[in-house]
């Protein structure tokens, strides 16, 4: 018989550099040196403006949200490990690649694409990832 022990300690990441969320969901949780970032909409988080403009634009906006979670829970862009992208559609597609390629520059995370009929408040894009914690890699 095999035994083993798990850390069951989930801590939640807020941060006021990223927008708050609006339902009953975290910004971001962490397990071990795991960071969960939620789905992240187009939303500037001084402002609270909501980004409905161009691609380009509330996809940069969506990575810069991601990168505040991800940095407030003690990681960087470059220990993404995956994301998880929704776009409302498909030919919005090499707008979204040629914005996200430039925000993480040469690290390539892991990725899937999910093309969707319709996001919340008719954004165009939605993206959630997992990170490592710096450090945690050793």
């Amino acid at each position: 018989m095999c035994s083993f022990s798990v850390d069951l300690m989930i801590n939640q990441i807020e941060t006021p550099n990223a927008p708050l969320p609006a339902g009953h969901y975290a910004q971001a949780t962490v397990w071990n040196d795991l960071i969960f970032v939620s789905g992240q909409l187009p939303i500037n988080p001084v402002t609270k403006e909501k980004m409905t403009g161009p691609i380009e634009e509330q996809t940069r906006q969506v990575l810069e949200n991601v990168k505040a979670i991800v940095e407030a829970a003690g990681s960087d862009l470059s220990h993404v490990l995956k994301t998880t992208v929704y776009i409302a559609d498909i030919s919005l597609w090499d707008q979204v690649n040629a914005t996200y390629a430039g925000f993480f520059g040469d690290h390539r995370p892991a990725r899937a694409v999910v093309p969707t009929k319709e996001l919340h408040f008719g954004f165009l894009i939605e993206i959630e990832a997992v990170a490592v914690r710096i450090g945690a890699e050793k």
